[in-house]
């Protein structure tokens, strides 16, 4: 607590992050999140405007995924969804033993949900850095009760085959998730495959507070069938609803308002200037780091991975830069709405005086 007199704490500024995938949040996402503090999602017949929000904030996702009559809700976040992606298809498995096969590449969210929900976790290794089929079919078996892609790595930015994906779930008789946490805001504007109009994806998680711009914390899961929705519904007898299928039950109605106003003020020509935006600032930083003999992974989306040594990351740290390494220690430089060509241009100039 603050000291009678003393000014409180500021919050972390972004004029250095380069690894953070949340960004500043719209002016309007911030507006309506103030509007909407005391209102809870969770108890939708008591809360009525913030429900109909989120049934808007639904709608628009599942357009920007191909998806005209979607199931869901706003989460928490990716590792919520997640984990409910997981919850269902193992309640929904005709297993004893339900297991889930995902890349090597995939988000450390599903480590937890093993964890938590008691099924085995198989990790394939990846061609390329992306998810390789082959191996993921190798690890499928009759207990496979669900199969994971991802759109848009964390480390990365890759993109991985999401139908040949869709294959492999079909033959285990598995669901297909698609962890879509980040990329999802930027790859509608890309010729990628990724979503439920391009193969049989069942479910998806896709995220408003990263590229979508909203407040902390709005996530998104979606479902392709309202099956899914059942399978993780419970009754709520003090309610005046009947059933529950989110993960929490108390939730964020600034996270729901925020998301429904980034969205509506920015999908689909804002987000679409944004992510051209960004994709030019990745590949201009990528070709400037490769001009000074760097190692850089080619950026698919605005993420450059580039090979810098740890004692150069360490000093970019002193000078107040917030990057973080990959798995592999190569830096990340996320660029984020809030990155901008000077930003960047001034991190060059200090990665080459350290």
């Amino acid at each position: 607590m603050s000291k009678q007199g003393t000014a409180p704490p500021e919050p972390q500024d972004f004029e250095r992050v380069l690894s953070s995938m949340c960004t500043v949040p719209h002016p309007a996402a911030r507006e309506a999140a103030e509007r909407f503090l005391a209102t809870n999602p969770g108890d939708p017949t008591t809360y009525q405007t913030v429900a109909e929000l989120e049934r808007e904030a639904v709608a628009t996702l599942g357009e920007m995924t191909g998806l005209p009559d979607p199931e869901g809700y706003v989460a928490s976040g990716g590792t919520e969804a997640n984990l409910q992606a997981v919850r269902a298809a193992r309640n929904l498995a005709a297993s004893d033993d339900p297991n889930v096969v995902a890349p090597e590449s995939v988000h450390f969210s599903f480590q937890k949900a093993a964890d938590v929900l008691g099924v085995e976790l198989r990790l394939a290794p990846t061609d390329d850095r992306r998810a390789d089929p082959a191996a993921m079919a190798d690890l499928a078996d009759e207990d496979t009760a669900l199969v994971v892609a991802v759109a848009g790595t964390t480390e990365y930015g890759r993109v991985d085959p999401v139908p040949a994906l869709a294959e492999v779930a079909e033959d285990a008789d598995a669901l297909l998730h698609v962890d879509a946490a980040w990329g999802g805001f930027v790859l509608p504007f890309t010729d990628r495959d990724w979503h439920f109009g391009h193969a049989a994806v069942d479910t998806m998680t896709v995220d408003p507070h990263k590229m979508g711009r909203a407040v902390i914390p709005a996530g998104g899961f979606l479902a392709r069938d309202e099956r899914v929705l059942d399978a993780l519904a419970v009754d709520t007898p003090y309610l005046e609803s009947t059933s529950q299928a989110t993960l929490t039950g108390t939730r964020s109605g600034a996270g729901v308002a925020s998301a429904q106003a980034a969205m509506a003020e920015l999908w689909p020509a804002g987000y679409r200037e944004t992510y051209e935006r960004a994709q030019a600032n990745a590949e201009w930083v990528a070709d400037a780091l490769e001009t000074r003999g760097y190692e850089v992974v080619d950026p698919v989306l605005p993420l450059v991975a580039v090979d810098v040594p740890r004692a150069t990351v360490e000093a970019l740290r002193d000078r107040g830069w917030r990057v973080s390494p990959t798995s592999a220690g190569e830096l990340r430089v996320v660029c984020m709405p809030h990155v901008t060509r000077e930003m960047l241009s001034a991190f060059v100039d200090d990665l080459d005086s350290v």
